[in-house]
């Protein structure tokens, strides 16, 4: 056996053994996940008691659960702003105890549109850490062949801005790369500044130029878009990627001078070989397709909530590779581990936040309708409050689940959508997941291409929908109506609203191609321009919430909405 081989031996067999031990002390806890669960909630307020946040709070004397909850409201982000502006202003003891540093501040998109800001202190990394060594440690443990094979990674900048201060502000996922073992970091393939890449086509080009002529086991993404994304980009750039790898150059479409593109280049080296592989490849099948190219092992990546729309794709581009849910995680920190492929249902991470649970409908101030992690009713639908060690305490997280049944005494939960993003003119509750399931069954229907879309409430006698889309005339309409066809299958409240005319037909608004687009830009370079996380909305909430987008089709429209982004929420 060579050096290599034996070295390689030697790392597999300490990776299988550390996943194993991880995985194996994520089920104990799941044995007594109540009173796991008390020393969790103990653990946190120890660690913040001394901040104002937790002096104005009685941290000190709470001995209970009871205590803890009569004491601290259930708050939202905006309900927590104040003591967060003080924390990014330099006032760490606003939120934190003594002794907590922040590593960085987490940005996601908040309810309008400045984003919200969590910081990351060295406890709260090690509780995230910890979940994706779960997750990870399992998925290979089911998908032996992925053990220490490349992993494609899409990460975003962690210091997309700093605070005045110098703490960097951006995405964790930035942090968590910068901050892994040797040995994983090894294992990624794509290089993290990629990240930096300013234009999108030149930053998903340059992740494939890097990833294509590797050996990849598996892909870890958010969003199922983003693999998608990739696979795409191979096959609409093929020549020109093979010529790259060939030659050992990089010379992304759109890439223009951008520095990040420099600095990257100097890692490439010429590969002749692998190119006339994938030259043959693209001639023998007349498309470069991840599934022609790599043996994965597995993908992982969101199959939840409206998110499970982009799977209808996946067979094209990687054939029947099995797909793993990497579970509900916010950046605020990890609510659920999924352990097995095919379900966006995961165990909650009883190990890592403290969790409760309000019944979907009802107002946090009503404490009978809070419930801690045990007893949860399998089929019920609910909101998730969390408590962290970033120092978000009852943080209401504005996710709805539904409870799918227990792991020994710890809820599988499944994500079905925000809760913001619920829409009901007269008691119908249509939501975000229902939405873009009646326009995707509509759109293959009527065989059309893929087209983003928005559908938006408005008031009128009676109330009604809009929909927002390109095409033509003719299509829209089609769309439109079996749209509302779809929706009354999906959603019963609302083929009873449309049944008695309390709600009207939905009316269609056509755009500019690429106007959507134009606004979802916006949106996200107000977040971060490549924060992976970006959604975009379906589903808009309140009446005239849409009022700019009914616009007319002129491309002129659409530049100046570029510029002045005056629809971005």
């Amino acid at each position: 056996m060579s050096r290599t081989s034996w070295l390689n031996a030697i790392s597999g067999h300490v990776a299988r053994a550390h996943a194993r031990r991880q995985y194996e002390r994520f089920v104990r806890l799941c044995h007594d996940a109540a009173n796991v669960q008390d020393r969790v909630l103990r653990r946190k307020i120890a660690a913040h008691a001394d901040s104002d946040f937790g002096r104005e709070h009685g941290f000190d004397s709470i001995r209970s659960y009871a205590d803890f909850a009569s004491r601290v409201p259930v708050r939202t982000y905006e309900e927590l702003g104040p003591y967060v502006e003080r924390v990014v202003s330099g006032d760490a003891r606003a939120l934190l105890g003594a002794g907590q540093r922040v590593l960085m501040f987490a940005m996601t998109s908040g309810s309008t549109d400045q984003p919200k800001y969590i910081p990351v202190t060295p406890d709260f990394l090690r509780e995230y850490r910890r979940g994706w060594n779960v997750f990870g440690g399992k998925a290979v443990l089911d998908h032996p062949s992925a053990f220490l094979r490349s992993i494609v990674q899409v990460v975003s900048p962690m210091d997309e801005h700093r605070t005045d201060a110098g703490v960097p502000c951006g995405s964790i996922s930035g942090l968590l790369a910068a901050s892994a073992k040797g040995i994983v970091r090894r294992l990624y393939v794509v290089p993290r500044e990629t990240g930096c890449v300013g234009d999108a086509e030149a930053r998903y080009y340059t992740m494939m130029r890097f990833a294509v002529p590797r050996d990849v086991g598996w892909m870890v993404t958010a969003s199922p878009a983003t693999p998608i994304k990739l696979a795409r980009t191979a096959v609409q750039h093929a020549e020109r990627l093979i010529r790259d790898i060939h030659d050992g150059t990089l010379w992304p479409p759109g890439g223009g001078d951008d520095p990040a593109l420099t600095e990257l280049r100097g890692r490439l080296r010429p590969d002749a070989a692998t190119a006339r592989k994938l030259s043959t490849i693209l001639e023998t099948h007349g498309e470069l397709l991840p599934r022609y190219f790599w043996k994965l092992a597995f993908l992982a990546n969101w199959t939840g909530g409206t998110l499970a729309l982009h799977l209808g794709d996946f067979p094209h581009y990687f054939g029947d590779t099995p797909v793993r849910d990497i579970g509900l995680l916010a950046t605020e920190g990890r609510v659920s581990t999924p352990l097995e492929d095919g379900t966006p249902a995961g165990v909650l991470d009883v190990g890592g936040s403290f969790f409760e649970f309000v019944d979907a409908e009802a107002d946090a101030r009503d404490s009978s309708s809070v419930h801690r992690c045990h007893e949860l009713e399998v089929g019920r639908e609910y909101r998730v409050v969390m408590t962290t060690s970033a120092g978000f305490f009852r943080y209401d997280l504005g996710d709805r689940v539904m409870v799918r049944g227990y792991r020994e005494t710890a809820p599988l939960v499944e994500f079905l959508h925000r809760g913001a993003n619920v829409s009901s003119l007269t008691g119908e509750k249509v939501t975000e997941w229902q939405v873009a399931t009646a326009f995707e069954r509509s759109r293959r229907d009527l065989q059309l291409p893929e087209v983003s879309f928005v559908l938006a409430p408005a008031w009128g006698n009676p109330p009604y929908y809009r929909l927002h889309v390109a095409g033509n005339e003719a299509q829209g309409a089609d769309l439109a109506e079996r749209m509302d066809r779809e929706l009354r299958r999906v959603n019963v409240e609302y083929a009873s609203k449309r049944a008695t005319n309390r709600l009207g037909t939905i009316e269609l608004n056509l755009l500019a191609d690429g106007f959507l687009d134009g606004v979802d830009a916006v949106r996200q370079s107000r977040r971060g321009s490549a924060n992976e996380q970006f959604k975009h909305q379906y589903l808009y909430t309140r009446p005239g919430e849409d009022d700019d987008l009914r616009c007319s089709m002129r491309e002129e429209t659409k530049a100046s909405f570029k510029v002045g982004g005056g629809a971005a929420r």
